[in-house]
């Protein structure tokens, strides 16, 4: 399975009071819902079948195939999954992906390289490294030198794609797809549903969500937004994203401490070490879950004035989290405003 990186589990809110509804009416109005296991973590997808007649079975094996397709290709947990394939190529001629990983990786490049390469996917041997990776956690944290070692072979540039064929430009490069790979697979899923012609459902994976509506009564799909607490669960925001895609990363679900000091699975490319940002959220909005699964994880690892300005320099709707000494502010991007007005606070 995909290695779980534990961001902001994000959950639907509120689902609305049917008064005066025949039964017939309200059965309409109640979403048709269906879970499972997929990529280390859950999935729900939602819908609202109106008119049709949908055989749920038929439709959830649909899905749990889209699911494993991505499950299948991109795991760094299934030692034959193709991206563990292309991990073990150890040579610099090129590789033959399906279109799936070719799409997935075409992606992480355009936006590791638009993030100056914040957004590595080539951060498999750090990720092994520091106990977030496929052969377990650790009890202390590796040493200066064995981080600093694979340094020289990790950077978004290390990597060539040409249509189909990805390179490495050294043999020891080795790529890592969870900060994007489970946004891929909510939008595979979504868009199974748009070919049958749904248009009103809300996909989930692991906090990762596209939605589409509003709902047959004329109301949107709310989603909260969580506290950036690791000792509880509680709503920081309520947001409509309409016929997007949200995705939240977070530093503190999955970590260590050592000496007192929480030790993130958000890693920086950079110095090799986990991330000292004092953003501890960031979520994004956008058409593609896989898009805004890989921002939201660049502007972790940006300074938090940095992350901002770039999201507003690119157009990207981000609501920012930060640490201050005094507790918790929060920084807006422009394209995230409307959303603050049509959702609002939950304090």
């Amino acid at each position: 399975m995909l290695k779980v990186h534990y961001k902001v589990w994000l959950a639907l809110l509120g689902l609305a009071i049917f008064v005066s509804c025949s039964p017939v009416q309200q059965e309409r109005l109640v979403p048709e819902r269906m879970h499972g296991q997929t990529m280390g973590t859950y999935y729900v997808v939602s819908i609202f079948a109106g008119e049709q007649s949908v055989d749920l079975a038929a439709l959830q094996t649909e899905i749990d195939a889209e699911l494993e397709l991505v499950n299948q290709l991109m795991s760094t947990y299934i030692p034959q999954s193709e991206l563990m394939r292309f991990n073990s190529w150890h040579s610099t001629q090129p590789f033959l992906l399906s279109e799936p990983t070719a799409e997935v990786i075409a992606e992480s490049i355009r936006i590791g390289l638009a993030t100056g390469g914040l957004l590595d996917v080539t951060i498999r041997p750090l990720v092994e490294l520091w106990g977030f990776g496929a052969q377990g956690r650790i009890t202390q944290s590796p040493s200066t030198e064995q981080y600093q070692a694979v340094l020289p072979y990790i950077g978004i540039d290390k990597l060539t794609l040409d249509g189909l064929w990805l390179s490495k430009a050294d043999p020891r490069v080795s790529v890592d797809l969870s900060t994007i790979a489970k946004g891929y697979g909510v939008d595979r899923v979504a868009d199974l549903l748009d070919t049958k012609g749904f248009d009103a459902y809300l996909v989930e994976v692991g906090g990762e969500i596209r939605a589409r509506g509003p709902k047959p009564d004329g109301s949107p799909w709310r989603i909260a937004i969580e506290q950036p607490d690791a000792a509880g669960r509680a709503v920081q925001r309520i947001i409509e994203p309409g016929d997007m895609a949200l995705a939240t990363s977070g530093d503190y679900r999955n970590y260590f401490e050592e000496d007192g000091v929480r030790l993130s699975h958000i890693l920086d490319p950079r110095t090799g070490r986990p991330i000292q940002s004092r953003v501890v959220s960031s979520t994004v909005i956008h058409p593609s879950c896989m898009t805004a699964d890989g921002y939201s994880t660049a502007l972790m690892i940006m300074d938090a004035e940095e992350a901002l300005q770039f999201a507003n320099r690119h157009g990207i709707a981000a609501l920012l989290i930060v640490r201050t000494e005094q507790g918790y502010d929060e920084l807006v991007s422009d394209a995230f405003q409307p959303y603050l007005e049509t959702g609002g606070s939950a304090q």
